[in-house]
């Protein structure tokens, strides 16, 4: 298997508070599966915003400085709204940014009322407007975005499928290359799904995308 130095960087949920193991190192291994050279960023925790993102960027900007050309993110419920805003806010510096983005039933707005302790962990319990704003994915998105992946469950009662599809339709109003799936089964947490019925589904088109954004050929 051939393609260019792409590297992935795992980001697993628990709601700014913790790291859910099964969204991490198992996600990594998934990856590395199929010839994706991938690792598990453990950001950090119960701080405001934006001490997770500057971390995060200096990640990739370190795997830049090694061998990685391109550089993906695939993130949880918390650890996708930390992977979108990799890809999506301003102020990124040269070497910085984000090529593509997997967000698994993740968090994508602070605008509304729904997983409001992520938001308090973040933001505080005075966050004006304008911040929630700036941190809400669907805001951030522009004509020069990176492609997205993104997946849920209609079921996902913690964090409502509504964000996923807030997201998407900024992506579609912007011409962002992007593929969604909601799934009709299934909690929210799901990691890879194993043993989840049809919902499992999301992993093999996933791996299709992924390949396709890392540029893998069968040799």
């Amino acid at each position: 298997m051939t393609g260019s130095n792409s590297h992935v960087i795992v980001l697993p949920g628990g709601g700014y508070a913790t790291h859910a193991a099964h969204e991490g190192l198992p996600v990594a291994e998934w990856l590395s599966g199929f010839g994706v050279e991938a690792s598990v960023f453990r950001y950090p925790l119960n701080v405001r915003h934006p001490a997770p993102l500057d971390a995060l960027r200096a990640e990739i900007l370190r795997l830049r400085a090694g061998s990685s050309t391109r550089v993906g993110v695939i993130g949880f419920s918390a650890g996708g709204h930390l992977a979108g805003l990799a890809a999506l806010a301003d102020g990124a510096n040269a070497g910085e940014e984000v090529d593509f983005a997997v967000l698994c039933y993740a968090i994508t707005s602070m605008e509304t009322e729904s997983y409001r302790p992520a938001r308090l962990i973040l933001l505080g319990e005075e966050a004006t407007p304008e911040l929630r704003r700036a941190t809400s994915l669907d805001a951030l998105v522009t004509a020069s975005s990176p492609a997205f992946f993104l997946w849920h469950t209609a079921e996902d009662e913690y964090v409502p499928v509504e964000h996923t599809y807030r997201l998407a339709t900024s992506l579609a109003a912007h011409g962002i290359p992007h593929a969604v799936h909601v799934f009709a089964h299934g909690p929210h947490s799901l990691g890879l799904a194993l043993g989840a019925g049809q919902t499992a589904a999301w992993r093999d088109l996933a791996e299709g995308w992924i390949r396709e954004q890392c540029r893998l050929t069968d040799s």
